[in-house]
């Protein structure tokens, strides 16, 4: 998977919300359920639910209650995004699994699929700020400023494609190898969670 055609698929997972730009709209994945493409729209599907989460509970109008029942499903929303990264690792970890490691192969820093996860973030972010460099009622020093922080961030794409495809190329070559850890959150689970643990008797 080229990060180029991830991001394509981010791309049009974008483009399908925003048709209703309603998070509570039912996702319509189209690609079938044993491709890596579904891992990645589902995976970019979560992100952009999850990101207009975080604007509506920012509502200085919003009620508390309703603050807390979304804060809630925020915190839902990231133990899924979790887990969807740690499904795309299984998908490389098979893919690579019969690879031959050179003695002097590196570990690093981050795994494919918390890279690709940083390429969906990124996705968002070009597709909101191009937004606001496209608004009519925005004057024209805000245009200006977002303007220039969009060029930064399709620099930034275009460095994240180049980081993504050399990592997987060391990875296939040998160079490289994955090792991935588990996140092992622990605030949404009853018994390494304090407070939880603690209602739970």
């Amino acid at each position: 998977m080229k990060s180029e055609k991830a991001f394509l698929i981010f791309e049009q997972s974008i483009n399908d919300y925003h048709k209703t730009d309603d998070v509570d709209f039912p996702i319509n994945n189209p690609y079938p359920k044993e491709a890596i493409e579904h891992l990645f729209y589902h995976k970019n599907w979560v992100d952009t639910v999850q990101w207009h989460f975080e604007d509506i509970v920012r509502d200085p109008n919003i009620q508390p209650e309703a603050a807390l029942v979304l804060k809630r499903r925020i915190d839902a929303s990231n133990q899924v995004r979790t887990d969807m990264v740690e499904y795309i690792d299984s998908y490389f970890l098979q893919l690579y699994k019969d690879v031959a490691v050179k003695p002097n192969a590196k570990i690093n820093t981050e795994s494919p699929a918390w890279a690709f996860d940083r390429l969906s973030i990124l996705a968002l972010k070009i597709y909101h700020m191009n937004e606001e460099v496209n608004r009519t009622d925005a004057d024209a020093s805000h245009i200006q400023k977002c303007q220039e922080k969009l060029n930064v961030l399709l620099e930034q794409k275009k460095d994240l494609f180049t980081a993504i495809d050399e990592l997987i190329t060391d990875i296939q070559n040998g160079d490289k190898y994955m090792k991935v850890y588990k996140q092992m959150k622990m605030y949404n689970d009853d018994e390494l969670n304090p407070v939880l643990r603690a209602a739970s008797k």
